[in-house]
């Protein structure tokens, strides 16, 4: 199954968008997936439902940074440098697809708020953009790494 699919059948499932992007990655890197969705745990909706950045776009710098980030014993600012140029590609992607990457953006309503969760749910956006923000984090990362 590739990445994509399997980052949709973790979201369907009930997990959020974060932990969704980042365990499709994270377990050919030797992270085990029960530690990669903890790990990814509190990125949903934009941070823990802050709406801040999308989780997607959580999940995929975290992917990047498990690849390429630095470590301890890593001399000189390559890796560190390298990483952020990626992220930084990443999001101009990204940004070029949705025009956002903040979560609050992305759907236009208030998470926070009776009012905003029932738009959501009423809007369907679950389906009609998040689950689109997940599928383009998952094609993004592969095609820059």
């Amino acid at each position: 199954m590739k990445r994509e699919e399997q980052a949709l059948e973790i979201f369907k499932n009930g997990f959020n968008c974060a932990q969704s992007v980042f365990v499709v990655f994270a377990k050919e890197h030797g992270l085990d997936e029960a530690t990669a969705f903890k790990i990814a745990g509190g990125f949903g909706s934009g941070m823990g439902r802050l709406q801040e950045t999308c989780g997607a776009v959580a999940g995929a710098f975290m992917a990047i940074g498990l690849q390429n980030g630095k470590t301890l014993g890593d001399e000189g600012t390559e890796k560190r440098d390298k990483t952020y140029a990626l992220v930084r590609e990443f999001n101009t992607t990204f940004k070029e697809k949705f025009s956002a990457t903040t979560c609050r953006n992305l759907l236009q309503c208030d998470l926070t708020t009776p009012e905003g969760i029932k738009y959501f749910a009423d809007n369907n956006l679950h389906d009609k953009v998040c689950v689109q923000c997940v599928q383009e984090a998952v094609r993004i990362v592969e095609k820059i790494l």
